[in-house]
């Protein structure tokens, strides 16, 4: 039996991103790493990203600045945001992380946990300091 393929899309100089790639790998994972702002995906990629994480807007960076300058408005269509990422590669909300249990954004990185097709191995603790797994590998629920 294969191991799963998990995929994440990713800018090591996102602290969120690096979260959520050391998660994965937490869970005795090696991922595809696909740095996407040195190897963008293509259009089609995005789409078939879009579909598979509930839509264009679920992947886009709404909060950076170029979002509001290309007037990527909410009555925008998913075509126009997927155009958009796909000159812009900046605008992918990064991490997008791909397992045989879906795709999503993963903000907060924690999100990831519920991706992946194997358990964490032990304790995480975020780049910050919070704890997010304990010793035995369970989430720890916030306050």
């Amino acid at each position: 039996m294969s191991e799963p393929i998990v995929t994440i899309y990713h800018n090591p100089a996102c602290g969120t991103s690096r979260n959520t790639l050391a998660m994965i790998r937490n869970a005795g994972i090696e991922p595809v790493v696909i740095e996407y702002l040195k190897t963008p995906p293509s259009r089609a990629e995005l789409a078939v990203l879009a579909k598979q994480a509930g839509g264009a807007r679920t992947l886009l960076r709404e909060k950076d600045k170029l979002v509001a300058e290309l007037g990527l408005n909410a009555d925008v269509s998913d075509d126009t945001i997927l155009d958009a990422i796909a000159a812009h590669p900046i605008l992918l909300n990064r991490p997008v992380v791909v397992t045989p249990k879906g795709t999503k954004s993963c903000r907060p990185s924690e999100v990831v946990l519920d991706l992946l097709p194997t358990p964490q191995h032990g304790a995480f603790t975020k780049e910050d300091g919070e704890a997010v797994v304990d010793a035995t590998g369970q989430r720890i629920a916030k306050g």
